[in-house]
């Protein structure tokens, strides 16, 4: 089919809830997509970070293929060979406590939300979190993120959550009331700009939870499984948090979410209190239990902290070289924001004319978050081609 038809076929029979650029992706392989004409693309944004280790990773496709030819759902009213064998991996690398298995992260973030409320039920319900930061896409989900643009056209919103600024402790603190049961943060705001939590904050921050019994909740959705050097982000802080919201990389592809709940809070939800049809399948268990043998098996910890590195210090040197157009670098490991002078959403489209896939959020950060396992010689094909947009603009 052509380009137009397919679009057209979009226009009259799907909801028209995303912007989308006509590009129409019908193959991907490692870092590289390819469109209906025989195109190739170089993909610095694969699906904001869900292809983490790229795309169609041979290991995630033998795992999922084997699978599928012997179980492809079974209720969690049994149990699955491999869902027990992922929540253990997911353990093991993080904190001890228990894991509820959903389909995205906005999921994972409504068992929080609901986890948190059953912890402090009956007199303790709020819930603050951070301004510029994104939650997902459901009620409860944007109510809780902390940008108001979002709520538009949604309320009233369900009560019981306040917005602070990120990073501001006196003010977080401030925001504390006897009815404070949860403190809601991004270690790295995405949507927000690609903006980094402070060591000093978050020390004082758990601090700040352990006194007064407080839940500290981490949503790594897009900064966890190795995104930014390490597994999750979090451990680059020395703290760790009582709950842990993952998705997006964890699948390699597949639709997946988390819920980690340290011991503390690890039987709150008990029988009954919360479900997900969906959530922990054999196939999108393979899928993740796949991705944590490539991390490990290629090094690709390694890798992020050693081409993020490189990739940061290419920017550097375009930002020198662009002065006019680019103002600052932000990010970790290879979750970087390119921070602009100007308006640049229209970047991302003069990209894709250039044979490069990145993504543009607040107006004028350029967000890029390759595969784990991109090359230094990736990470210059994709400069040039970034440069020569640049030029452009």
């Amino acid at each position: 089919m052509k380009t137009k038809e397919i679009i057209k076929d979009y226009d009259l029979f799907v909801m028209g809830t995303y912007t989308r650029y006509p590009l129409v992706i019908t193959k991907g392989k490692g870092k590289y997509v390819w469109d209906n004409n025989g195109k190739r693309y170089l993909d610095f944004f694969p699906g904001w970070a869900v292809s983490g280790l790229g795309h169609c990773h041979p290991l995630v496709v033998k795992k999922t293929k084997e699978q599928v030819g012997k179980l492809i759902h079974v209720s969690n009213n049994y149990y699955n060979l491999l869902q027990g064998r992922l929540a253990k991996e997911i353990i093991k690398n993080s904190f001890a406590g228990t894991v509820f298995f959903c389909n995205s992260g906005a999921e994972a973030i409504e068992g929080a939300i609901k986890l948190a409320r059953k912890y402090g039920y009956p007199k303790r319900y709020e819930i603050i979190s951070m301004k510029k930061s994104f939650h997902g896409r459901t009620l409860a989900a944007i109510t809780l993120t902390g940008q108001p643009n979002y709520h538009k056209g949604f309320e009233p919103m369900p009560k019981g959550f306040k917005y602070v600024e990120f990073n501001d402790f006196r003010v977080l603190e401030k925001a504390v009331t006897k009815k404070t049961v949860a403190i809601v943060i991004e270690p790295i705001q995405g949507e927000g700009g690609i903006n980094v939590a402070k060591k000093e904050y978050l020390k004082k921050v758990k601090a700040l939870c352990n006194k007064n019994d407080i839940l500290l909740i981490f949503d790594e959705v897009q900064s966890g499984m190795g995104r930014t050097g390490k597994m999750f982000a979090y451990q680059h802080y020395g703290i760790k948090p009582d709950v842990m919201t993952l998705a997006k990389t964890l699948g390699g592809g597949f639709p997946i979410g988390a819920l980690v709940a340290s011991k503390k809070v690890s039987k709150v939800l008990s029988a009954g209190t919360h479900a997900s049809t969906f959530g922990g399948s054999p196939i999108v268990c393979a899928a993740s239990l796949a991705v944590f043998e490539a991390i490990k098996k290629d090094k690709l910890l390694d890798n992020v902290n050693k081409v993020g590195g490189y990739l940061k210090k290419q920017l550097e040197a375009l930002k020198k070289k662009y002065p006019l157009i680019i103002k600052g670098l932000k990010g970790e490991g290879l979750m970087l924001g390119v921070e602009l002078n100007i308006e640049g959403q229209h970047i991302p489209v003069l990209a894709l004319k250039e044979g490069l896939l990145i993504n543009c959020t607040q107006k004028n950060i350029i967000r890029m978050l390759p595969p784990l396992n991109i090359t230094k010689k990736d990470v210059d094909e994709a400069l040039k081609l970034f440069e020569k947009v640049l030029k452009k603009v």
